[in-house]
């Protein structure tokens, strides 16, 4: 179970649903007595009902497939799905600092958001999306350098948080690439990264809802932190989106889509620590 039988929120709401029986039983019994004989009967069926109950709250902090939080004045869901299944006006993917397009799982993986999101949408018709890319003016302003030297894909590498507007989707400049086009970061650069990130999300989202998965939850290797989970990287979005300010008026929203096979690895109920 991911969540504890003792874990404070589940002993929370545990408290709050025994002071409202409290409350009602109290009132009830101002105007009906027990009679001895049954009051054994009657305690067993309290005792049994406290019990359920607690099993029930604990059961539900487990199984439960979404939730809502309140970050400064917006709200945020989280809940399992598929991102290209959202209905989000828009939606994040995750490229890499070069906005690389070759999907041969040499440069780009096809098991990737990113492979995933170019077969889907500009399969055939790369050079439709190089063009986006290329004729995407903030993005010459978020130029970090040339790196000629590079044997294969792009040559031209973006400020990592940069985003690039495609359709109703925001490509993220997320990953650096190694010499042997392997996606990593410093723990550093993906705080910084997503810092930026939201401020871009601030300049293009004009009032529409955005969703948004786990990023950096795939093939992305952290420098030093190769033990990093999911949870810890989503409570690291929701952390920095509070750090942003950035806010997301009613009924416009933020939707973090937690990947449905990590489902098992999250604890959405461990996120309400950071409701402010």
């Amino acid at each position: 179970m991911k969540v504890s039988p003792f874990d404070k929120r589940v002993l929370n709401k545990f408290y709050a649903f025994l002071s409202a029986i409290s409350v009602i039983t109290s009132i009830v019994f101002l105007f009906a007595g027990i009679e001895d004989k049954d009051k054994p009967v009657a305690g067993a069926v309290a005792l049994g009902v406290i019990i359920l109950a607690y099993i029930g709250i604990w059961i539900y902090a487990n199984m439960r497939r979404s939730i809502r939080l309140k970050i400064n004045t917006s709200e945020v869901e989280v809940y399992f799905g598929d991102i290209f299944e959202d209905a989000a006006e828009l939606k994040a993917i995750s490229f890499n600092e070069y906005y690389d397009t070759q999907v041969d799982d040499k440069i780009i993986s096809k098991q990737s958001l990113h492979g995933q999101f170019i077969e889907k949408y500009f399969a055939g018709q790369v050079d439709v999306l190089d063009d986006i890319i290329a004729a995407d003016e903030h993005l010459k302003e978020m130029i970090a350098e040339e790196n000629s030297t590079r044997p294969a894909g792009k040559k031209t590498k973006y400020k990592l948080g940069t985003v690039c507007m495609a359709k109703e989707y925001l490509l993220i400049a997320l990953s650096r690439f190694d010499a042997n086009n392997k996606a990593f970061l410093e723990i550093s650069d993906y705080v910084s990264c997503l810092l930026t990130f939201w401020n871009e999300v601030d300049r293009v989202y004009a009032g529409r809802t955005l969703s948004l998965p786990v990023l950096g939850s795939g093939i992305t290797r952290f420098k030093n932190y190769e033990n990093i989970s999911d949870q810890e990287l989503l409570e690291l979005i929701i952390w920095t989106f509070k750090l942003s300010r950035i806010k997301f008026t009613y009924p416009s929203k933020v939707k973090i889509v937690v990947w449905e096979k990590k489902s098992e690895k999250i604890n959405l109920q461990k996120l309400k620590d950071l409701e402010t």
